[in-house]
């Protein structure tokens, strides 16, 4: 049985999201890894570094390999990555002649960094058109009931009365923000990662230049100057803006439980959740929803800070630790943002 919430048999129910799970696949991120080690035997190629028919001859093999996901268990359990592996299946696989163009000169984090780069690409479109989609939600919803009357609350107590328009732009303002970081931190995390063993791409030479930005058209990535194998701040910053979403989104649940509180019946929704044991309640279930995602994804955010503590030239420790945590914030943030909006469209009445 799945230890976590998001693929669990019956808590996935409430937790999962089915598109940004596929995205994430391990079937998605091994295809990535095999688009890395294609890219980079065509970009030796390109630049010169080895002979051009032998560069595409080993970049369409290594495209055209069939690999399991399944395969790279063992080895990964032996080497802490799965890259070693994969060169291992990759030469198994294809013809002698043409080992010497696969992974020669590169390290595992460069292919499983840039890997996850290509895993971002989607992920974060994906993220950004459901941002939008809940923007226009929250507009639709202070078109229909911005005039009607609140009473305005400071620290939970009754203050002057507002209208309801003034708490959606509280929720609607925060998300435009986020629109903009996102557009910012793109050009710091959708980087290729090139650095070689040491991180100084010494085995590529004068070659090293040519070769990077080869790669990253091929890829569609931005080109670096270096390695980020131990600058994880493109990492944690990506981390942060998925808090801050999730964050304006728990700000929002918490809102509207609280308004849907009997006695307070500010807001009316459809639907809402039954109880076993109180058969005429109906429980503000994606609200709460929403608080919960928020906490998880703070919670997550300190380990991914802990995560910049790459010690020297690469860390195994600090790496595994944003394997763990990063795909399940990314899981969270997207499930908000789909069941913000639902709980938008349920909204039946806003105001009084």
């Amino acid at each position: 049985m799945p230890s976590d919430v998001f693929t669990h048999p019956w808590l996935g129910g409430l937790f999962g999201d089915d598109r940004i799970a596929e995205l994430l696949s391990a079937e998605a991120s091994l295809a990535n890894m095999l688009r890395v080690e294609a890219a980079f035997a065509r970009a030796q190629g390109t630049a010169g570094a080895i002979d051009k028919d032998l560069a595409e001859a080993a970049a369409s093999g290594i495209a055209a390999c069939e690999i399991a996901p399944p395969e790279l268990f063992t080895g990964t359990a032996r080497d802490g990555v799965p890259v070693p592996a994969l060169v291992e299946l990759l030469k198994a696989r294809l013809p002698e002649e043409l080992h010497a163009a696969i992974h020669t000169g590169l390290t595992s984090q460069d292919v499983v960094d840039t890997a996850l780069v290509l895993t971002l690409v989607p992920v974060l479109a994906e993220l950004q058109s459901r941002l939008t989609a809940l923007i226009e939600a929250l507009e639709a919803l202070d078109h229909r009931f911005g005039a009607r009357r609140l009473m305005g609350r400071t620290r939970m107590q009754a203050a002057l009365p507002i209208v309801a328009s003034a708490r959606i732009a509280a929720w609607r303002d925060p998300l435009l923000r986020h629109q903009t970081r996102l557009e910012e931190l793109k050009p710091r995390v959708l980087v290729l990662q090139l650095g070689g063993a040491a991180g100084d791409r010494a085995a590529f030479g004068e070659k090293g230049p040519e070769i990077s930005a080869s790669m990253a058209a091929m890829l569609e990535l931005l080109d670096s100057r270096g390695s980020w194998h131990t600058g994880r701040d493109g990492i944690a910053e990506l981390a942060g803006w998925l808090s801050l979403v999730s964050g304006t989104l728990g700000k929002i649940g918490q809102d509207i439980a609280l308004m849907a509180q009997q006695g307070i019946d500010d807001i009316t929704l459809s639907g809402g959740g039954g109880s076993s044991a109180m058969p005429h309640k109906k429980n503000p279930v994606q609200a709460e929803l929403l608080v919960a995602l928020a906490r998880f994804n703070a919670v997550q955010l300190s380990g991914l800070h802990l995560a910049l503590n790459h010690e020297q030239e690469r860390s195994g420790a600090a790496w595994a630790l944003e394997w763990m945590l990063l795909p399940q914030m990314m899981m969270a943030t997207a499930r908000t943002l789909t069941v913000g909006r639902e709980l938008c469209l349920s909204v039946t009445r806003l105001g009084h």
